[in-house]
């Protein structure tokens, strides 16, 4: 009796610690669905550079809550395989649309072209580039120096202003240390009306790039520069004047006055003395 109940109470603890193992096995296994408050997000599992095209080992899939999702974060990665990137993408960051180029766009420079806009190389070296400051991402004014209309006096003027650098030689991408980069082409970002421009002031004289800040946009109203300015107190040249003829009317001659007699002078020691006789046939009073 006292076997039977013990053997009984045996399997009892037993089959209680089954289920309890049961029970935490199944608790401490991951489940299989999301909760509802957590949302797949995707990261970059790489850094993805300026002009790169997104593949799919560059994507990393996680969970975040959903109040932490970004708004427009894409949801598949049909969205985002195959695009350029147009802002450099660091490993673990949200990949977001507006990182990206568009649709069909495809990678390198093409991608970073907005719609309306062109790209257009301009010739330079280590004096126009800044000292090769001018960069992927930097801003510059693009100044003419030249003889305008065949004169020979030199001026310069400022062409356009504030226009973005795509690319300098082969790099779509500035230094992360903001290092120069010497090259002979510079890639800059102008509208189709600048592009013509711009192309005219590269054929008609010398070009030089002026570096900007960044955040300074305004559009300054710059007058044209000339070598006379350059130098104080040169003597302002005297203006060309036709010289007017002034037609002065003759005077009328008068008839000398008719002679009413003969005179003498008698001098008589220092003193003069005029003595005058009439003409015959003349009244005498």
């Amino acid at each position: 009796m006292n076997r039977t109940r013990l053997l009984m109470i045996g399997v009892l603890a037993l089959a209680v610690g089954f289920l309890a193992a049961v029970y935490v096995y199944r608790n401490l296994q991951p489940k299989s669905g999301m909760p509802a408050d957590m949302a797949q997000v995707m990261v970059a599992a790489n850094d993805l550079q300026v002009g790169a095209r997104v593949e799919d080992h560059d994507i990393k899939i996680i969970q975040i809550p959903n109040t932490d999702m970004p708004p427009g974060a894409p949801r598949k990665k049909a969205d985002v395989v195959g695009h350029g990137v147009i802002i450099p993408i660091s490993k673990g960051e949200f990949i977001l649309p507006n990182r990206l180029a568009g649709e069909n766009a495809g990678a390198g420079l093409p991608a970073l072209i907005p719609p309306g806009m062109r790209a257009v190389s301009v010739r330079v070296n280590e004096v126009v580039s800044v000292a090769g400051f001018v960069t992927p991402g930097t801003r510059v004014d693009v100044l003419l120096t030249g003889a305008p209309g065949g004169s020979g006096e030199q001026q310069t003027t400022t062409v356009l202003q504030n226009v973005a650098v795509l690319a300098s030689g082969h790099t779509l991408e500035r230094t992360s240390s903001g290092e120069a980069q010497n090259t002979a082409v510079i890639t800059l970002l102008v509208t189709p009306d600048d592009a013509q421009r711009l192309t005219l002031a590269s054929t008609e004289g010398h070009i030089q790039l002026a570096l900007r800040n960044p955040l300074d946009t305004k559009q300054d109203e710059v007058p044209a520069s000339n070598s006379r300015g350059l130098y104080r107190g040169l003597p302002i040249p005297a203006a060309v004047h036709t010289p007017v003829r002034h037609v002065v009317p003759a005077k009328p001659t008068t008839a000398p006055p008719a002679s009413t007699g003969v005179s003498i002078e008698v001098y008589q020691g220092d003193k003069k003395q005029e003595v005058k006789f009439p003409e015959e046939g003349s009244d005498t009073k």
